[in-house]
């Protein structure tokens, strides 16, 4: 019986040292874009940081890329200074997997305009902030706390128009640009579960 408790002791500690939290710092990570560089969330300390987990093969995903509306946050928000990492979790058996040349042109094709996308299809960056769903988001200050996570926007749905709702993640870096509080700084992520190894 002891031994159980440790045990399960130990589980909820680990768990508690991993999972991210908002009004904490943002665990960081080192991981590869599909370039081969290699990227750490330290590398960016003194930014604004958006992390967006990705499938465009979601319908979720797809929706919101397919309006431009994605892309057209991505470059408002670059162009403010703010860096943009997409982190591809779908591990490499799964149909949606991309290999870095599929990524390549799928950026392009898509006009994406991130400072990187990161291939996680190990699962590590997912898991360590527990992504959920493509998409699911998260907003880091710039010292380096995570101030928002949660859903892209208020309308959980794959055939809304993007542009019509309120988006959280503008919200929030506009919040933190024009230093005042984040009004809401949780939300439920929504869209499909992240295609991650068995």
């Amino acid at each position: 019986m002891k031994k159980a408790v440790v045990l399960l002791s130990a589980m909820a500690l680990a768990a508690s040292t991993w999972a991210v939290e908002v009004g904490k710092p943002a665990p960081d990570f080192t991981g590869t874009d599909i370039n081969g560089k290699t990227i750490h969330l330290s590398d960016y300390k003194d930014k604004i940081v958006v992390i967006e987990s990705y499938n465009q093969d979601c319908p979720y995903c797809h929706n919101q890329y397919k309006t431009g509306a994605m892309q057209a946050l991505q470059r408002d928000l670059r162009a403010k200074g703010v860096v943009w990492l997409l982190v591809d979790s779908v591990n490499p058996k799964n149909m949606s997997y991309r290999t870095p040349e599929q990524a390549r042109k799928e950026m392009a094709a898509e006009k994406m305009d991130v400072t990187a996308w990161i291939d996680d299809s190990s699962g590590q960056i997912g898991r360590l902030y527990d992504m959920k769903t493509t998409p699911d988001m998260y907003v880091i200050n710039q010292e380096g706390i995570l101030v928002y996570h949660g859903a892209i926007d208020n309308k959980p749905d794959p055939f809304h128009n993007p542009r019509s709702a309120d988006n959280y993640v503008r919200d929030a870096v506009n919040a933190l640009l024009a230093g005042k509080p984040i009004q809401v700084s949780e939300t439920k992520p929504y869209g499909c579960s992240v295609k991650y190894a068995d």
